[in-house]
């Protein structure tokens, strides 16, 4: 089985000490940091462009999980790339998946898909081949601190099921709602990738947390082993 990781969102950091806040999550046993990238148009909310990534870059060594939740993500897949990310997270409803994966590969980026709520997996299923991860959104895109949507519990497990199926090796990743519940719901479908935003920055102790999650997604996977 893929390793489990746990990726914090600098969504609920506090953006006024941003290098401080993700050297704290990575000494704290982050796996990567997870950068969530808003237009105002594909959701209602605005973040930050490529020189907030470029920014985290140089603060940390660990991956930069970036989601690009914005209208036209090939206009800007090698200003992101070029910037630092590590994976690069579109969304199938708005490009082209083996189109889009292929340009990010071309830059040494892992591409990688994802859908909201609403939409079903069949958007990119098909071409599950072509990227590295598949993100659940677990609530809407758009803001943080959302709570949990346990029907998206089903698409884990498609993604898992089809990926079997193809014998497929891929990153199963959700965001939206983690905690150190969720976490052992989600694993237990087949995630193994955890975004959490305000179940970690919005606390003092990140590594209590991030073990926390660490822990539960363990018990989560267990259960699912036992199941296979």
């Amino acid at each position: 089985m893929a390793r489990i990781e746990i990726v914090p969102s600098i969504l609920s950091a506090d953006f006024t000490c941003i290098e401080r806040e993700v050297k704290k999550a990575q000494d704290a046993g982050a796996d990567r940091i997870h950068c969530d990238v808003m237009d105002g148009n594909f959701v209602p909310n605005i973040t930050f462009g490529p020189l907030m990534v470029e920014a985290v870059r140089r603060c940390v060594t660990i991956p930069l999980d970036v989601h690009l939740m914005i209208i036209n993500p090939m206009k800007y897949v090698n200003d992101f790339c070029n910037a630092g990310a590590s994976i690069l997270i579109v969304h199938a409803e708005v490009c082209d998946v083996p189109l889009i994966a292929a340009t990010i590969r071309k830059n040494n980026v892992r591409p990688a898909v994802s859908v909201n709520p609403d939409k079903p997996t069949s958007l990119f299923l098909p071409y599950l081949n072509t990227v590295d991860q598949v993100l659940i959104m677990t609530v809407f895109a758009g803001f943080g601190g959302q709570k949990f949507i346990p029907e998206m519990l089903d698409k884990i497990g498609e993604v898992r099921n089809e990926a079997a199926r193809r014998n497929l090796t891929i990153d199963i990743e959700v965001d939206g709602g983690i905690n150190d519940k969720t976490a052992e719901e989600c694993a237990g479908r087949g995630a193994n990738v955890f975004v959490a935003g305000s179940y970690i920055f919005g606390h003092g102790d990140y590594e209590a947390r991030i073990g926390a999650i660490r822990t539960a997604a363990g018990r989560g996977r267990e259960r699912l082993g036992h199941e296979i």
